[in-house]
């Protein structure tokens, strides 16, 4: 048989205390930030100095790592929140970032089938994630992997993502 383009990819929720998992997760996140689809921006040099150790502080968050061989090709953010509908957990993906030269081989459903897997083992009743509209791609495996518009009531339409910095 012959291998397959994601039999080097290894999915693992990141270790917070593990100077490599540490240093692969700020890498890759200050990657998506500087993408068109992360805002553009990169990372501050605040948020790359302090981002693990702040998410190691939070009981509710948690992050996955894909590596391709030894290399960090991808990440997911996690954090947990509280549904008051259903009294349960519920997990929000807050990012899910892929280096360009990895894209388009599975590799975010990989690690997002893993954030499930953690999100069920915590008792969360649902996931959630914000996706630009722009993004078809993101869109697409969202759609497929069974992430859909959230509605209470169709005649009142399917919630919106909103927004407010607070200075």
């Amino acid at each position: 048989m012959n291998p397959g383009p994601n039999d080097q990819i290894k999915v693992v929720r990141a270790d917070y205390a593990d100077n490599g998992h540490a240093a692969a997760l700020v890498m890759l996140l200050d990657a998506y930030a500087s993408d068109p689809a992360g805002g553009g921006e990169p990372l501050s040099a605040f948020a790359k100095a302090n981002l693990v150790r702040e998410l190691a502080a939070r009981p509710q968050a948690y992050s996955v790592l894909a590596f391709d061989g030894t290399a960090p090709v991808g990440l997911v953010n996690c954090i947990e929140g509280f549904s008051t509908f259903a009294c349960k957990p519920l997990v929000n993906v807050h990012d899910v970032a892929v280096l360009a030269s990895h894209r388009g081989r599975g590799i975010a459903e990989l690690m997002l089938a893993e954030a499930e897997r953690i999100a069920r083992e915590r008792g969360a009743v649902k996931m959630t994630l914000e996706v630009l509209s722009g993004n078809g791609g993101a869109l697409r495996l969202y759609e497929r992997i069974g992430f859909a518009g959230y509605q209470l009531d169709p005649a009142m339409g399917t919630a919106q993502f909103m927004q407010k910095w607070l200075p």
